[in-house]
């Protein structure tokens, strides 16, 4: 075996060429992943240690007029153009709009470039979405629509540096549209707003470091420290990033996966040993049904549709459940198809794939209900068919606790099933038939239920349905959840998370000689209270943007505010870097797409995808002229100066150099990176070990475990409906690129609630009209102002609004069970015309000018 690159510099930064397929899974074969399965055991019951205290309402309308530096985007309104909903995803228009995109930001040579090295096995891993790439042959144009956004966004060949900064004040950045502020350019320079000030201003790199080891080591404890992670940081700054934190004393290690698919981890950990997926994209294309839950393919994961449409092909079908008829799940014409001359004509032509077989269309968290009166009718049908749908051999080999929760599902009632899930029992009794003779089932699911009330129950009767069928750990069937950013599952394998195994702890330790903490520290949620509650005093961002993804944005503000210091580690300018602590430095980094060259030449690093698999992640673009950093160095530079002779300096100082040493490190600690270096340079990369997908079930017990849930009834005041956020089509998490969403007939504005014609009807409400939004939540209100009432086809007693506008009526302390994720998909408002609170706020105003 050739030596790792650490051990030999010339190595550093080669890879394969890309080809050499021979060891690609095909369909219907599993890859090789390894023999040991990594443990998981997610903690049972942490609600005991959490603050589970609520937090007051703030005063939302009224916080723009007592902070001049603006949490919530302007109210003005941007020009509501409205047109008929798409039928059809991708297509033509796809082409053109990632065309347009890619050359406005980056140029057409920069744009061009960045575009056809994307997703290839020899070029850089999308920054968008986590969706996996092909194990064997990739296209030459292996992106999306919303990868090519993401890409030209990361390309911008403008600048906005410390000229741009002194130009502007924070509180005129505020008022900027949050599409604006991304537009502004890349960051190219270190910049810190000192105490007093309104400008960022230049400081060199070394001062910028000193500062933060400085106000840390001021700390009274470790934990009055935050660091949080985006799911856009790779493997090895992610791993440098949490021994950090470590090294300095705290598992306070927050994340975006805290805010998404923390419901997944919670519900297949202890049911499957696992907190990921257990299927890979081959399965995809073997799967005899495939449920899509939750989830909008056709903005949040465009390539997910060419699956999709491979399966449809292999004869599949499909069933989506989903509060919004989404043109995703309806037709699909492919972009690659135009390359086809086969198939060139019927994607110019005509409505494409039609991915839907049967659409369910539930009320906003009344997934589970409509789960149990599938699995009731495929009980019944067992009755009629003994040994026919339920997997009996199956379940007696390989589960513990099916007795309970067939008892549990045969006494839910017709009821309750067809009152809280909205479908029908005829309806769903034609679901449980395209399952019931079926075992190639996968269901894959993504917001839609992880941030629901019941989320994590949700997926336990996920996982209950390919438990009764055996549907999983064989091709074609199994779980995918289908993860957002592009490195957020990865993210939690490289050890980002509050809640650290004593194992992953104890290998940290043997591996970099110091003796890390193992308490428990604080997820997002935890962390926003405790800044509100002035509890902490440095919150230090690697990436994302916290203010706009979280909850209770004016509550994010106000913590914020009493911190002393703020660490923004970014790419481009956004809304959270504004709100800020007494100081704070807002520090420069590469993009996926930047090459980075470090003493041993040029670095990769690498992405965990959906479906476990880990890949290269090399920029092809050289970096704007300016003093970025990588992510690596940054860390390394701050580590440095906190720690000093407390950690192994030159041990940072060679994992900057070489980022070879990093992952060396890596293959030592994590099971299932052993030779992390050599297997990352195979073209494609390789499948990290997963137990579920062997039927191996590492749970406690060695079982996969059947759940018994209970079913929440939905109960809601007169006037009062359930409010759900979600992202526009021109839009990537917070990352806002234009302010229109065509495949819903939006063009112009983002500040739109989309209600069901009764609804409106009931409330003397039209369409366009101006309407202010109430959330309610133990007794508290929070109000949102200037929405324009959009009519639309969703369930009644159900609105959608997009975040991050809509984000302030979240509260805070509405959280799933177990998880602690917010719930953004359940949130209980009232809608009224804006001129019914008028007189009302404006006296409210009065007086707070006049004090």
């Amino acid at each position: 075996m050739e030596k790792s690159p650490a051990e030999d510099p010339s190595q550093a930064g080669k890879t394969e060429q890309q080809g050499a397929e021979a060891n690609a899974p095909h369909s219907g074969e599993r890859p090789d992943q390894g023999t040991a399965p990594a443990p998981d055991h997610y903690r049972p019951d942490p609600q005991s240690e959490r603050d589970e205290s609520n937090i007051d309402a703030p005063d939302v309308p009224n916080a723009k007029y007592r902070n001049p530096i603006l949490a919530q985007p302007p109210e003005a309104l941007t020009g509501l153009v409205l047109k008929e909903q798409d039928r059809v995803a991708a297509g033509l228009t796809a082409v053109i709009k990632s065309m347009e995109f890619s050359w406005s930001e980056g140029g057409l040579q920069r744009g061009t470039k960045g575009l056809l090295k994307m997703n290839q096995k020899d070029g850089f891993d999308c920054s968008s979405c986590a969706w996996p790439d092909p194990d064997d042959h990739r296209s030459v144009a292996e992106f999306c629509e919303n990868g090519a956004k993401a890409t030209a966004s990361d390309a911008d060949d403008k600048a906005a540096g410390p000229e741009f900064f002194a130009k502007h004040s924070l509180a005129e950045l505020s008022r900027m549209t949050d599409r604006d502020q991304n537009n502004a350019g890349r960051l190219t320079h270190p910049m810190v707003k000192r105490p007093g000030d309104n400008h960022y201003k230049p400081i060199a790199w070394p001062d910028a470091f000193k500062m933060i080891g400085d106000e840390l080591n001021a700390l009274s404890s470790p934990n009055e420290a935050l660091f949080y992670t985006s799911g856009k940081v790779p493997n090895e700054p992610a791993f440098l990033f949490q021994l950090f934190a470590k090294q300095f004393g705290t598992n306070n290690l927050p994340d975006c996966s805290n805010m998404c698919h923390e419901s997944s981890g919670a519900a297949l950990s202890p049911t499957l040993g696992l907190g990921k997926g257990s299927v890979t994209l081959n399965d995809l294309y073997e799967a005899e049904v495939i449920l899509v839950i939750g989830q909008n393919p056709g903005t949040n994961h465009p390539r997910m549709l060419s699956a999709l449409q491979k399966a449809k092909r292999n004869g599949a079908k499909i069933i989506s459940v989903n509060p919004l008829i989404e043109a995703g799940l309806q037709n699909f014409k492919n972009p690659q198809d135009f390359m086809n001359p086969l198939r060139a004509l019927g994607a110019l032509i005509g409505d494409g794939t039609q991915i839907t077989d049967l659409f369910l269309q539930v009320r906003i968290d009344g997934d589970m209900a409509l789960l149990r009166g599938i699995m009731k009718h495929l009980f019944e049908a067992e009755d009629m068919n003994p040994g026919k749908v339920v997997d009996h051999g199956f379940i007696a080999e390989h589960t513990t606790g099916f007795e309970s929760f067939e008892q549990n599902i045969r006494n839910t009632s017709w009821e309750d099933i067809e009152s809280e899930s909205g479908i029908s029992r005829a309806q769903l009794l034609e679901a449980a038939n395209m399952l019931a003779t079926k075992q190639k089932i996968i269901t894959c699911w993504a917001m839609g239920v992880t941030q629901q009330r019941q989320g994590v129950q949700t997926i336990q009767e996920i996982v209950n349905l390919h438990l009764m069928k055996g549907a999983i750990g064989k091709p074609g069937a199994g779980t995918c959840p289908v993860r957002g950013h592009s490195n957020v599952q990865g993210d939690r394998t490289m050890g980002i998370w509050e809640q650290p195994t004593k194992v992953f702890q104890d290998s940290l330790a043997k591996e970099f000689h110091f003796t890390p903490p193992y308490e428990h520290g604080l997820d997002v949620v935890e962390s926003i209270k405790a800044m509100y509650k002035g509890k902490t005093k440095v919150y230090f961002s690697l990436g994302g943007n916290l203010l706009a993804a979280g909850p209770d944005t004016e509550v994010i503000a106000e913590g914020m505010r009493k911190q002393k210091l703020t660490v923004f580690v970014g790419t481009k300018l956004n809304r959270g870097h504004l709100v800020t602590g007494e100081t704070s430095l807002l520090l420069p980094c590469f993009t996926h797409l930047d090459i980075d060259m470090q003493k041993s030449g040029h670095q990769m690093t690498s992405c965990e995808n959906s479906m476990g698999v880990v890949s290269q992640n090399k920029g092809v673009l050289v970096p704007l002229e300016g003093q970025m950093m990588s992510e690596v160095a940054i860390i390394a530079g701050v580590a440095i100066a906190t720690l000093g002779d407390k950690t192994n300096i030159a041990d940072w100082v060679a994992m900057t150099e070489n980022y070879d040493v990093i992952r060396d490190h890596i293959s030592r600690v994590i099971p299932g990176f052993e030779g992390f270096n050599e297997k990352l340079r195979r073209p494609g990369g390789f499948y990290l070990p997963n137990g579920p997908r062997e039927r191996k079930f590492t749970t406690k017990n060695g079982k996969a475990n059947f759940s018994t849930t209970e079913l929440l009834k939905h109960h809601l005041e007169p006037g009062q409906l359930v409010l759900m956020t979600v992202r526009s089509h021109d839009q990537f998490n917070t990352t806002i690129y234009e302010y229109n969403d065509r495949y819903r007939g939006i063009q112009g504005e983002r500040r739109v609630l989309f209600m069901n014609r009764e609804d409106m009807a009931d409330r003397g409400i039209k369409s366009k009209d101006l309407i202010d939004i109430t959330s309610h939540f133990e007794g508290s209100e929070r109000t949102v102002e200037k929405f324009v009432a959009v009519p639309y086809d969703i369930p009644k007693g159900n609105v959608s609004a997009y975040f991050p506008e809509a984000n302030p009526l979240v509260p805070v302390s509405s959280v799933a069970k177990v998880s602690n994720t917010p719930t953004s998909k359940y949130v209980v408002v009232t809608v009224v015309p804006t001129a019914v609170n008028n007189d009302k706020r404006v006296k409210s105003r009065e007086a707070m000018m006049a004090e």
